[in-house]
């Protein structure tokens, strides 16, 4: 269904991977993991067309479904059924059938009887209503209702967009799946449901994520990248991980004792080389304990973490934002309506709600990139934001990573740009990448850097988690743990609630503000 041998994997002018080999059969489930920045999201852009390899050859025999980490915006104008059946070529048939049965109810005649048994036909052809149903049902596992089939997707919350593209994929002809963190925006009763439709599967599937326990539960090959390399385990997840486990214990072992016996053996050699006679047969022994060093792999190396530390933040008054009655539409459909909001210095609210409540839309608004139909904000004394947008829109794809920083940290000079940005991993040419050929986590991680220099007293967190490795997921959550300002948070992960210790929640689309407790943590994997 799927191989390529010997594939070549650059972004911009750096090569990532080399000589990468392996295929994707029919039963397949292959769990593509390693950190950010390695190059997975490069080499499943490859795999899908999106991108030319640098070298290497890539062989499809049958369809491929491709969910990219951040999907690119569909015709606002188009219906959700209408995107869902695009995978299959049902939606022109479906347009012509509706347009058929409007012709038919205002005339009635011969020719639009006609021309609606035609439509029919073409439609049952393809798939017929058979597929609508069917097309439904995976929208509706992952969340989306039947009321919202027929919305135009213009008037979706960017997380109802993105279950829309992965319906698609999903409901698409079978073959290879190509799934870029697909649980990004999803709530647990939908992650469930993908579960259990991604281990049934008969296709082949190749899965970017940081959840390990869908990978646990879902795959049963590893592709593990590492050093510029394509590591190929044919076992399942819990196997993997006990294997690389074994295998650095080993390593760990063999390198020890290689180097207690190199250490003999240039001790000798040391007491040699004072005498003529025995000098030749030092240097030997000085370039046999090389060798034997050489022959043995040393132990992985603890992989690099961003360093997070968000700011101290500057002296406000006690209330630095504040919302009057927010309003706001979306193609007619009011998303949210007479939203009412104080954030006092220090507070810590979460904000919850299911896809489409407007979450999103409140940041947006209270960060002033969106303005309201109705209402206002209102920034209080001294307010410094700081604002991290869940789909990364803050970051212009055109700029380089070290122009990026600058813009956002004008106080900085070149030299300090280039050691916070060292701080979250952005060495030497990685300053002059462009932001366009950043992987989710490395965009998370520029967003985040933004943050660190701004000396923000508000943040507005939107999803700050998503895409992610587990270490320096960890290293944020720790660093909004002791952040000592303000801030407004959207997230689905209650880890994440857990790290920011709440004192209040605000709950949409009603817009009740309440005091935290520990009742209001079953909502959050449902929001």
């Amino acid at each position: 269904m799927l191989t390529f041998r010997d594939v070549a994997v650059r972004a911009g002018a750096g090569l990532l991977m080399s000589g990468v080999t392996a295929h994707v059969a029919p039963g397949d489930r292959v769990g593509l993991v390693g950190r950010n920045g390695a190059g997975k999201t490069t080499l499943m852009q490859i795999l899908a067309g999106r991108l030319q390899p640098a070298d290497g050859e890539i062989v499809r025999t049958g369809p491929i479904g491709y969910l990219p980490q951040d999907p690119a915006a569909a015709d606002p104008a188009r219906t959700v059924i209408g995107r869902v059946l695009s995978a299959r070529g049902l939606d022109l048939a479906l347009r012509d059938l509706r347009a058929a049965e409007t012709a038919l109810a205002e005339s009635g005649d011969e020719r639009s009887m006609a021309r609606y048994a035609a439509a029919e036909a073409e439609f049952q052809a393809r798939g017929g209503y058979a597929a609508e149903a069917g097309a439904a049902r995976v929208a509706a596992g992952l969340g989306l209702p039947e009321r919202v089939l027929d919305q135009r997707l213009g008037t979706l919350s960017g997380g109802q967009r993105r279950r829309v593209e992965l319906a698609r994929v999903l409901f698409g002809e079978p073959g290879v799946l190509l799934l870029d963190e697909p649980t990004n925006h999803l709530d647990g009763g939908s992650v469930a449901w993908l579960r259990s439709y991604l281990t049934g599967y008969s296709g082949g599937l190749v899965l970017i994520s940081h959840d390990t326990g869908l990978l646990a539960d879902v795959i049963n090959r590893v592709w593990h990248v590492e050093q510029g390399a394509l590591e190929v385990h044919n076992t399942g997840w819990h196997a993997y991980l006990a294997d690389r486990e074994a295998d650095e214990r080993r390593r760990t072992r063999l390198r020890a004792a290689a180097e207690r016996k190199a250490a003999a053996l240039r001790t000798q050699a040391d007491r040699m080389r004072a005498r003529s006679a025995t000098a030749v047969r030092a240097r030997d022994m000085a370039r046999r304990a090389d060798r034997m060093l050489a022959g043995t792999q040393p132990a992985r190396r603890a992989e690099k973490v961003a360093r997070v530390r968000l700011p101290d933040p500057a002296p406000s008054g006690r209330m630095p934002l504040g919302a009057i009655s927010l309003t706001k539409s979306y193609g007619g459909r009011p998303v949210l309506d007479g939203i009412d909001l104080a954030v006092d210095r220090g507070s810590r609210l979460v904000v919850l709600g299911p896809n489409g409540a407007g979450k999103t839309t409140l940041l947006k608004l209270l960060a002033g990139h969106e303005r309201p139909d109705s209402g206002r904000v209102v920034p209080g004394h001294g307010l410094r934001l700081g604002y991290f947008a869940q789909e990364h829109d803050t970051l212009d794809p055109a700029h380089t990573v070290g122009r990026h920083l600058t813009e956002a940290a004008p106080q900085l000079s070149d030299g300090e740009v280039r050691t916070v940005l060292g701080s979250f991993l952005f060495g030497g040419d990685d300053v002059d990448k462009p932001v366009g050929v950043l992987s989710g986590g490395e965009k998370t991680r520029l967003a985040l850097a933004g943050l660190v220099s701004s000396r923000a007293n508000v943040l507005l967190l939107d999803e700050p988690t998503n895409n992610l490795d587990p270490a320096s997921k960890a290293e944020v959550l720790a660093a909004v743990g002791a952040y000592r300002g303000a801030v407004v948070m959207v997230t689905h992960d209650p880890e994440t609630v857990a790290a920011l210790r709440p004192d209040r929640v605000l709950l949409l689309p009603d817009g009740l503000e309440d005091l935290w407790n520990d009742g209001y943590t079953d909502l959050i994997g449902l929001t």
